[in-house]
């Protein structure tokens, strides 16, 4: 028991280390300085939107009063059965930069939201294009500063991650968690390293050049992908173009999930196809996971004696720093202690993703059903 004790201690000793230290490389957007004049390259804003009419009055409202002077703004209701028409109609009255483009059917071999994004692509021309979600609050300046650090950085391609808020302590502690999953496994510091295979890519803002995306192959590429804000990325990164990734704290954010319920049944859909419907993967990602998140603190709390305890209390004094310390975390250090809990929920949507995804043959996404055989179609590398 010792010697498990030591390494478990070791590893997260390393572990906490490694990821305050990268994370630190990870710039905040809000540092950025905004030249004057300020960028005025022709940007277009495109959203997705499928019955959203909880989130998308306030999401549009910060979207349509940006300072930034020359962008538009194109929403695709992707054959919304709510009030999501009315609520785009109202804004259209009122914003003469909004444009409102309604879908009626989903071709074969489409997953919606990605359709209507590349829609989206078709009826724009502006030289820059942001893609992102319909429940998005951002700050006025939020634009000028994507595009100075873009322009600033010579890039293609800059994902910004949101400050994710939730009225429930307890999803709170569990997304930090996850968090710390998602850093790990993608390495987002290492993505403007032109010789890494890191690379990046979330809903919530992608801003791409036109010629990059079209470089990239589009949506098309990516038509069956649930993941597609990450592939995108992929894509990207992996067509020889530069790509960053910075915090967005205080100029961009959003309410993901009100529950940890909501949490697991929204990640349900798509983690299996993080993993390319790989079976073998989502096994050893399972065991990673419990190995590393779930066991190692109750093992040693219970099972082991004094030195054992001694050595679980300096493990858990370095994830109280990793929780406190690391760029894009809330800083509570209590979230530590619900490490064991978060990682048994994340093995739990691991395996039942994959397990009813091959049991069903495919997947339900949004009121159509994909099979497994026509989801594998799309790229991967």
């Amino acid at each position: 028991m010792l010697y498990i004790a030591l390494f478990f201690t070791v590893f997260w000793v390393a572990a906490a280390l490694y990821l305050l230290i990268n994370s630190s490389r990870i710039k905040y957007l809000n540092n950025v300085a905004v030249a004057k004049p300020a960028p005025n390259v022709p940007l277009a804003v495109i959203i997705a939107v499928r019955n959203e009419e909880r989130d998308l009055p306030q999401a549009l409202e910060s979207m349509c009063n940006l300072q930034y002077s020359q962008y538009r703004l194109v929403v695709i209701n992707d054959r919304s059965t709510d009030r999501t028409a009315d609520i785009l109609a109202r804004f259209k009255k009122q914003y003469a930069h909004l444009t409102v483009i309604h879908i009626q059917e989903l071709p074969a071999g489409w997953l919606g939201k990605n359709h209507a994004l590349y829609k989206g692509y078709e009826n724009t021309e502006e030289e820059w294009m942001l893609f992102t979600d319909a429940d998005i609050r951002y700050a006025p300046e939020t634009l000028n500063k994507a595009m100075q650090y873009c322009l600033d950085h010579q890039l293609d391609h800059l994902t910004v991650l949101p400050d994710v808020k939730s009225r429930s302590a307890f999803f709170n502690s569990i997304m930090d968690t996850f968090k710390i999953m998602l850093t790990v496994k993608l390495r987002p510091w290492a993505a403007r390293n032109p010789k890494t295979k890191a690379y990046f890519g979330v809903g919530a803002f992608n801003l791409v050049k036109r010629s990059a995306y079209e470089i990239a192959g589009t949506h098309k590429r990516i038509a069956l992908r649930p993941d597609d804000d990450l592939k995108l990325g992929e894509c990207i990164k992996f067509s020889g173009l530069r790509q960053d990734v910075v915090y967005g704290d205080q100029l961009l954010s959003l309410e993901w999930y009100t529950s940890v319920k909501e949490f697991i049944n929204g990640l349900m859909k798509n983690t299996f196809s993080t993993v390319n419907y790989n079976f073998p993967k989502v096994v050893f990602f399972c065991m990673a996971t419990l190995f590393c998140f779930v066991i190692p603190l109750p093992l040693l709390f219970i099972a082991g004696g004094a030195t054992e305890r001694y050595l679980a209390l300096v493990m858990l004094l370095f994830q109280i720093l990793l929780f406190v310390f690391t760029r894009g975390m809330r800083g509570i250090w209590w979230y530590a202690l619900m490490m064991p809990v978060a990682g048994s929920i994340m093995v739990y949507i691991m395996w039942v993703s994959a397990v009813r995804t091959l049991l069903q043959g495919g997947i339900y996404w949004r009121d159509s059903f994909y099979s497994l055989t026509e989801l594998k179609k799309n790229v991967r590398y």
